[in-house]
């Protein structure tokens, strides 16, 4: 039988052990956090304020932003301690609830970008019934049902990441507490939370990534049969945004938890992790302003407006 051993705290390996690596990485993640919270705190004030940005989709946008603030402020911050830090420790409890929370958080934003995508397929495939069908209690209906599930979703991981069991190694060989890496040093309980791992994540990636791939093909078909070249241009410009920040975030995902964890695998996953924790939510309010007209002419009218009122 195992020895098994009681934990009350867990090391993070971090990103890396060099010390001037350490304060280059803290000065370009403090940065890289900073226009985070800038940029997706900005976008949801933006569609607050704007008349023109009150349509389903820039409401969906902003709940895109929240959670894109949320999923980089629970890992982020814990890792700019630890690049300055001698002891780069994190409780039992601490690490559980950061699992909890990043869990959680990841599938809301898997199944907004989901929501998203038939938004759009109603905009652009029903255009004359999609103020009634769209309207704003179904909008707040549908992205209830992302952060209902989510969370629920995640208190079932987190009672299986719980249920690991450990002998003394308590060295996670990541930046933040993920469930591969914990697997890896467990010495009980492994199969099941890896197994349920894995099954969930797939049953959820493969459910919300089938909206999104059905609303685009039937999107495609409906822009095709258009005669205006204009309406084109303009149906493919608002889905090439969604479409990119799709890609990012499920690609690296899959990457991440459809796979076993082994040594190889941890150690690449921390490499792609540093994408969708810091890197993505960064450019998902590039990704959708800087491709966007009206996005574009609210920020103008709205800086337009705050220098006059100066």
């Amino acid at each position: 039988m195992p020895n098994f051993t009681e934990v009350t705290e867990f090391i993070l390996v971090g990103l890396t052990s060099h010390q001037e690596l350490r304060v280059l990485f803290f000065v370009v993640f403090l940065v890289v956090y900073t226009i985070t919270l800038l940029g997706n705190i900005g976008m949801i004030i933006l569609i607050g304020i704007s008349p023109q940005l009150q349509s389903p989709m820039y409401f969906f946008l902003s709940h895109l932003s929240f959670v894109d603030v949320c999923f980089s402020s629970n890992v982020t911050p814990k890792m700019l301690e630890n690049l300055l830090s001698e002891t780069k420790t994190i409780s039992y409890v601490g690490c559980l609830l950061q699992c909890y929370v990043f869990i959680a958080l990841a599938h809301v934003e898997v199944y907004i970008l989901a929501v998203m995508a038939f938004d759009r397929y109603m905009a652009i495939c029903n255009p004359l019934i999609y103020g009634s069908k769209m309207s704003r209690t179904v909008c707040v209906r549908l992205i209830s049902v992302p952060y209902i599930y989510g969370f629920s979703v995640s208190l079932m991981c987190t009672l299986w990441t719980y249920g690991l069991y450990f002998c003394g190694n308590f060295e996670i060989n990541h930046f933040y507490c993920a469930d591969p890496p914990l697997i890896k040093i467990a010495c009980g309980g492994v199969h099941i939370k890896e197994y349920t791992m894995i099954v969930i994540a797939g049953i959820n990636f493969t459910y919300s990534l089938s909206v999104v791939l059905i609303s685009y093909s039937l999107i495609v078909v409906a822009v095709l049969r258009m005669r205006s070249a204009d309406g084109r241009k303009k149906a493919f410009s608002t889905c090439g945004s969604h479409l990119t920040a799709v890609s990012l975030f499920y690609g690296t995902l899959i990457f991440m938890y459809l796979r076993r964890p082994t040594e190889e695998s941890v150690e690449q996953g921390k490499m792609v992790a540093v994408f969708y924790t810091t890197v993505i939510p960064m450019l998902n309010p590039m990704i959708y302003s800087l491709r966007n007209k009206d996005v574009k002419e609210a920020f103008t009218k709205a800086m337009t407006k705050t220098c006059l009122g100066q």
